[in-house]
């Protein structure tokens, strides 16, 4: 088991003025609350509209009660699945500002798509269509957190997130689907099994009754899959149509070159473009503001992620290619390379002491019962 790696809360700023109160952007799960508890799913007690916040007449502070909780985003929340109590996430769409987002989810989360070991999309269990609102609709989706939190334990376990988000992004253009918005918060794994406790989805670095930090296990005890998410900029083309020219529509990642001196472009090389400068800019040589922690020993890494970020998009590899000269990467680093621990430039030394000692002991125990260097993916997220 490791360390958490999170300590302190990270309320959102609308929270801290609203002290626990419902935010505007809520108003529609509270409006909605029995219509969802009808279709089998259950929201936090915040939303029902007989709700009475769990603080008042008491000395506990609203943001320690689970039910004065903001969600992560503004278009998801989470909710319990009634027939078995899974945590799932619920995530409100526009049909005219994302008209293809159900459609490309539905896609791969289909037969036989959907059971292909390469295929990395979330995916759908179900898309339910909003009764006062023909406009709005909620994909019911599982419920996964960010891609490296924890943190990465080893090398190897790096090195197996870099080849199954390879991987899922080859899948998708196999498919003609571009992503157009491969950034860090849309690449996220499912954690069901790395965690010993199941954590809140509002603070994920705690149990779901906020007693304490939630525990967990490292990627090379319990190894996870990798997803990518949100698909609402995402395109799907017919493979005559290939490559297409589409207007320019910007994600979180605006950095694409080619964003700056086109009204036009491919969006295939430009999602090649994304994923290798999300490894560029949390693994390998961006230099990060005095609040960021860079991770060392991914050099190996370099000249691959330096050809998917090449300034002129015909010159970056295809995914195929990305896909071909990794695997060529990945059989030439040595075993000890993999199980060499992650470390971040800017950790303490004391932290940095404690999180050694766990690894080696780690480490001794991974080597004398010969558990593979680089994680065997998990079960992935079965589609119902």
């Amino acid at each position: 088991m490791a360390e958490s790696t999170r300590d302190t809360p990270d309320t959102p700023e609308h929270g801290l003025k609203l002290h626990g109160r419902l935010d505007q952007s809520e108003h529609f799960w509270r409006d909605h609350y029995q219509w969802l508890f009808e279709q089998g799913y259950e929201l936090r007690s915040r939303y029902r509209p007989s709700w009475k916040p769990s603080w008042k007449g008491t000395k506990k502070p609203w943001d320690e009660c689970t039910d004065g909780l903001y969600p992560l985003h503004n278009s998801a929340i989470d909710a319990q699945r009634r027939s078995d109590g899974e945590l799932l996430m619920l995530k409100r769409t526009k049909k005219s500002l994302f008209p293809h987002e159900t459609e490309i989810g539905l896609f791969f989360s289909t037969e036989p798509i959907s059971g292909d070991p390469r295929n990395h999309c979330i995916p759908i269990y179900e898309i339910l269509q909003v009764p006062d609102d023909d406009e709005i609709q909620i994909v019911v989706m599982p419920m996964l957190r960010v891609h490296d939190d924890p943190r990465f334990d080893t090398i190897g376990e790096a090195v197996e997130f870099f080849r199954q988000m390879f991987e899922g992004l080859q899948f998708m253009h196999s498919h003609n689907v571009a992503h157009r918005d491969v950034t860090f918060f849309n690449v996220m794994m499912d954690a069901r099994e790395l965690y010993i406790d199941r954590y809140h989805p509002c603070r994920p670095w705690r149990k779901l009754d906020l007693s304490a930090n939630a525990r967990h296990y490292t990627r090379t005890q319990k190894p996870v899959k990798y997803y990518l998410t949100d698909f609402g900029l995402s395109r799907k083309y017919k493979a005559e149509e290939r490559p297409p020219q589409e207007p320019i529509i910007r994600g979180a990642d605006k950095s694409a070159p080619e964003y700056k001196t086109t009204d036009a472009c491919d969006p295939f090389p430009t999602d090649v473009y994304l994923l290798g400068n999300l490894i560029r800019e949390n693994f390998t040589e961006v230099q990060l503001s005095p609040s960021e922690t860079k991770r060392l020993g991914f050099q190996f890494m370099k000249p691959l992620v330096a050809d998917m970020t090449h300034d002129d998009p015909s010159k970056r590899p295809t995914m195929d290619e990305v896909v071909e000269r990794f695997e060529t990467i990945r059989k030439g680093l040595s075993s000890s390379k993999l199980r060499a621990r992650v470390v971040k430039a800017k950790d303490s030394p004391i932290a940095g002491f404690f999180r050694a000692l766990s690894y080696w002991h780690r480490r001794v125990d991974f080597t004398v019962h010969g558990t593979p260097s680089i994680p065997t993916p998990a079960k992935p997220c079965s589609v119902l």
